[in-house]
């Protein structure tokens, strides 16, 4: 079994949970599990997630069938499919929960994209793959588990082509954010810190990427985690049937903290985009 940091290996034994697995997989649909983008009124938590992976992917230039895509903190694998249902993409989608990843295999076998989507199991802070192997390095609101940040970029920086692309997501702190006003959020989430935009923009510059685009998005991130609260308090009745009323109740207030910190303009959220020099 590979030897992970403390921080990700604590992400990895939450996801692995049969009540984080339930709650992902039945409250955000089990394919996008990550903050979506609300442009539009009425969009469902599903579709507002697969918004978000429509738009990173119309920010990428040059996808097609000769593109290698390589997705780290893949989740149950939406990002992968769309990539390569899409673009004809053949995509490696990494991340280290062995719970998703069997979910992954079995919706890439369903959806018969099981012959572009290969899962791996194992950790982005040590990319299991060759240097220079990757023509876009995707990721979406995973990295932020990771106690090594840094080695994170490196290991992209990498695995990329020269000219290769990365693209990502993070929930990330303000740059001006009041010291110790993030507690209860990284708390329930087991972190010692955030990343904030500058810090990935030197991570990424020390590594070898340049900046192509950031854009801003941070607005959906309070509204994101409100719905999922919304949704979560809805259908509870239902949900406590297969999670326990425990997890719920600290999702509930985990959330709430989410919400809070958002709407203080203590967080950022947004799609940084960077290419290897």
């Amino acid at each position: 079994m590979n030897a992970y940091s403390g921080v990700v290996e604590t992400a990895r034994n939450y996801y692995n949970s049969d009540d984080a697995d339930e709650f992902y997989a039945l409250l955000w649909g089990g394919e996008d599990i990550h903050i979506g983008l609300y442009d539009e009124p009425g969009r469902t938590i599903a579709q507002a997630s697969r918004r978000t992976v429509e738009h990173m992917a119309s920010r990428v230039s040059g996808l097609g069938p000769q593109s290698r895509v390589l997705d780290i903190g893949a989740g149950y694998g939406g990002a992968a499919r769309y990539l390569a249902k899409a673009f004809g993409c053949r995509v490696t989608a990494l991340n280290l929960s062995e719970k998703e990843n069997e979910r992954n295999r079995t919706m890439n076998a369903e959806q018969q994209l099981d012959h572009l989507v290969r899962v791996v199991d194992g950790s982005f802070e040590d990319i299991p793959e060759p240097r220079e192997s990757f023509d876009l390095v995707w990721s979406q609101d995973a990295l932020l588990h990771s106690g090594r940040r840094q080695q994170v970029i490196r290991e992209v920086a990498r695995v990329l082509r020269p000219g290769g692309e990365f693209i990502f997501t993070d929930p990330m702190q303000a740059e001006d954010c009041p010291a110790g006003v993030l507690q209860p959020v990284l708390e329930r989430i087991h972190l010692d810190s955030l990343g904030s935009l500058e810090f990935y923009r030197e991570a990424c510059r020390a590594s070898g990427m340049g900046e192509l685009a950031v854009e801003d998005l941070t607005i959906n991130l309070a509204s994101h985690y409100a719905r999922v609260r919304e949704e979560l308090v809805r259908r509870e009745q239902e949900l406590v049937t297969t999670i326990s009323a425990d997890y719920l109740q600290r999702m509930k207030a985990g959330l709430d903290h989410w919400v809070e910190a958002g709407k203080r303009g203590y967080l950022r959220w947004g799609v940084l985009h960077f290419a290897r020099v």
